[in-house]
């Protein structure tokens, strides 16, 4: 006799006691009766055991291997791209800037516009340099708002002309006496060290230590300052306790002339201004913009002439002027004013100047019993 199939737990393909009481009676009636074709329902009942065993998908074919593996890294791509997306938006709302054109209005301001350098100073201005953009210097942009944005950098705006001979001095006596010049425009005003405060040996080794009582002078200015003893009659030089040169760039603008000379040697006549910008030595990092102006004219005699110090300059004359340094203090410092402390400063009585105004002379240096007001830094 033919056992019904043991039902396996969990299996919903079994077949019902109705089922397999029909096929049982089927299968009887057809072992003594002739053969037929078999019935509709013997067929589904066969047809059903036949697949009993048959392990899934075995008629269907498998599952592509990588119809999973698709589908995860979709999965996977979505995710990333979501993160990436998250992180943007947090990057835009903590700076919105990041934004191409502010759409936003955040009103942040725009990357400056890149200035062209001003071509060397050949001749006296006629005017003063127009108006700059009304915009606050910072530690970054230490001459933003300022015309000396566009001047040269320290050494490299102090541009020489081309030697000639002049009288009896020769070319090449002509260019030494040039470069010489140079070197103490930079020894003097853009040597790190002078705006330290140090002594400056680099300016005062190119003097003629013959030239009766200067290096006494000048090494009493730096000694013993005061208002008619001042180093910074020729020396650029700052309290490094006070304040600090910003960077490492001065801008420099001016000119260089030679003639020939009353001994028999070369006269070199110099006019340049410097823009220092410096912040506080302690405290917010406010930053502002000390300007000297510098007149000199010094000379190489003939050495076979006049006893002289081959190499060295005589120092025949130097004048100044210093914008935003305090007039009232004398101890051979420059003296910057900064806003913060500009209702604490002492009340300028003096008239107004523009301190990059070069069109007009030197007036002889700073007048000690009054404090002008410079109309810009």
């Amino acid at each position: 006799m033919v056992g019904k199939p043991s039902d396996e737990a969990g299996d919903n393909s079994s077949i019902s006691d109705e089922e397999w009481q029909a096929f049982l009676q089927d299968s009887e009636l057809g072992a003594t009766a002739a053969p037929k074709e078999p019935s509709a329902r013997a067929r589904m009942v066969t047809e059903r055991l036949r697949h009993q065993g048959e392990p899934e998908g075995w008629r269907t074919g498998p599952t592509p291997r990588d119809a999973n593996g698709k589908a995860r890294r979709r999965r996977q791509v979505w995710s990333v791209l979501g993160v990436a997306l998250a992180l943007g938006v947090v990057a835009v709302a903590l700076r919105p800037s990041l934004l191409p054109g502010d759409p936003l209005g955040t009103g942040e301001p725009k990357k400056a516009a890149a200035v062209s350098p001003l071509p060397a100073e050949t001749a006296a201005p006629t005017a003063a340099p127009g108006a700059a953009p009304d915009q606050v210097p910072t530690i970054d942009r230490p001459f933003a708002g300022s015309p000396a944005l566009a001047w040269a950098d320290g050494e490299a705006g102090i541009v020489l002309p081309a030697a000639e001979a002049v009288g009896s001095a020769s070319k090449e006596r002509v260019s030494k006496a040039l470069e010489l010049t140079r070197n103490l425009l930079v020894g003097a005003n853009l040597e790190p060290k002078t705006l330290r405060g140090e002594r400056p040996t680099a300016a005062l080794s190119v003097l003629d230590p013959k030239q009766p009582d200067l290096l006494d002078d000048l090494d009493g200015f730096l000694r013993s300052p005061d208002r008619t003893h001042d180093p910074l009659t020729l020396f650029s030089r700052f309290d490094p306790d006070e304040v600090r040169v910003v960077g490492d760039v001065v801008k420099t603008r001016g000119r260089m002339t030679y003639k020939k000379g009353k001994h028999d040697g070369v006269t070199v006549h110099a006019d340049y201004t410097f823009v220092y910008p410096v912040r506080p030595a302690e405290g917010p990092p406010e930053v502002t913009r000390t300007i000297v102006r510098r007149v000199i004219d010094v000379e190489i005699p003939d050495p076979a002439h006049y006893d002289v110090t081959p190499g060295r300059l005589l120092l025949v004359r130097y004048d100044e002027e210093l914008f935003n340094s305090a007039c009232d203090v004398h101890d051979g410092f420059l003296h910057p004013r900064f806003r913060s402390a500009e209702s604490t400063a002492p009340t300028q009585t003096g008239p107004t100047v523009d301190p990059y105004d070069r069109s007009k002379g030197v007036g002889g240096g700073s007048t000690p019993d009054s404090c002008g007001t410079v109309s810009r830094v």
